[in-house]
């Protein structure tokens, strides 16, 4: 095998890995929640804003995988499918954000917060329109402070750690 078709297999095997770990991630973080009337908050949010930023766009798997398991573990499996795909496209608008940022000078904080803040409009958005379609407007509408809130948190805890995080970027 010559060496670059080598190298570009390891970095296949090494992004795999990283989606499989952050999955693991995401679905511990989202079973660490504080139940709340209409569902629950809990700190996976912030584990896929991480995994947007390093590894990039195949955030999408970690974000959507492990947040669906998790629905499916708490007992929601109604909200498996919009749970993949919302989750998913945070991950992925997230990182899609910052990749097109990624050639200016050194990725920011204000770009880590448009991206971050895109990604979890989307939660918000995602999850009224579902449960507006599953349940009723009303309901939807009571969930929107706590998918706010856990927002906020998630933004509060992912951008710190972008920082603190010294690892090298591997995509």
């Amino acid at each position: 095998m010559p060496e670059n078709a080598k190298t570009k297999s390891r970095s296949k095997l090494r992004l795999t890995a990283l989606c499989g770990v952050f999955a693991a991630l995401v679905f511990i973080g989202t079973q660490i929640r504080i139940p709340t009337a209409v569902g629950y908050i809990n700190l996976g949010d912030g584990v896929i804003l991480i995994a947007s930023y390093f590894i990039g766009p195949a955030a999408f798997f970690p974000g959507a995988i492990g947040s669906a398991l998790s629905d499916l573990i708490a007992g929601y499996p109604m909200y498996i499918a919009p749970t993949f795909l919302i989750k998913g496209l945070m991950g992925l608008v997230a990182a899609l954000i910052m990749t097109k940022s990624h050639g200016r000078k050194a990725m920011g904080f204000i770009v880590r917060l448009i991206a971050s803040a895109a990604a979890e409009l989307i939660m918000v958005a995602g999850y009224f329109v579902f449960e507006a379609l599953y349940y009723d407007v009303a309901a939807a509408a009571g969930s929107v402070i706590f998918n706010l809130i856990q927002a906020g948190a998630a933004i509060i805890i992912a951008i710190p750690l972008t920082y603190a995080i010294r690892v090298k970027k591997t995509v």
